[in-house]
């Protein structure tokens, strides 16, 4: 059975309508934007009807999971847990050496090194960036971005340098598996 194509509707062409107008983008060659919508009639007001006042809404919480920071507790992990981890007590488990990796390959090891970890129900891990040059290396500024995606966020609890004088180093405290 052969599937239609999707219709594009009449808010979305007005949409990109709106986005045409606002910027210097014109069609794909042989391709023609979707013709413009009519002009919405302005809907009927309807009449008012005497009604108690309702209760304001109740702002709901985002379902999201706080972002990591390298040296700031994260949210659920308790205060001798976190001195424990930030001090070097909490032994890693397990350790991934960056050193010498390209920025993608180390990104690629990173992903699979944390969800293995959790994976194998381990709490505690260690990831070396090294300490870099000057302001710090590539993968020194970006472990942390990385630790933010959302298919990581949600494995790991806290991140801390096991020493104020190693920041080439990161400790991190894993969630336990489900």
């Amino acid at each position: 059975m052969a599937r239609r194509p999707r219709t594009v509707s009449a808010s979305e062409r007005a949409l990109w309508h709106a986005y045409l107008s606002l910027n210097a983008v014109e069609a794909l060659p042989g391709r023609d934007a979707p013709p413009a919508p009519p002009p919405a009639a302005p809907e009927p007001v309807p009449a008012a009807s005497p009604s108690p006042p309702s209760a304001p809404a109740r702002p709901t919480r985002p379902a999201t999971v706080p972002l990591i920071a390298v040296g700031h507790p994260g949210a659920g992990l308790d205060e001798k847990r976190w001195r424990d981890l930030r001090r070097g007590k909490t032994r890693p488990e397990r350790t991934l050496d960056l050193h010498g990796r390209r920025a993608e390959e180390a990104h690629s090891a990173t992903l699979s090194f944390l969800r293995a970890a959790h994976a194998d129900g381990l709490r505690c891990v260690a990831i070396v960036t090294g300490k870099g040059a000057g302001e710090g290396g590539v993968l020194r500024r970006e472990l942390p971005h990385w630790l933010n995606l959302p298919s990581l966020r949600p494995l790991i609890l806290g991140a801390a340098h096991p020493h104020r004088a190693n920041t080439g180093a990161v400790h991190l405290l894993l969630r336990r598996r489900r």
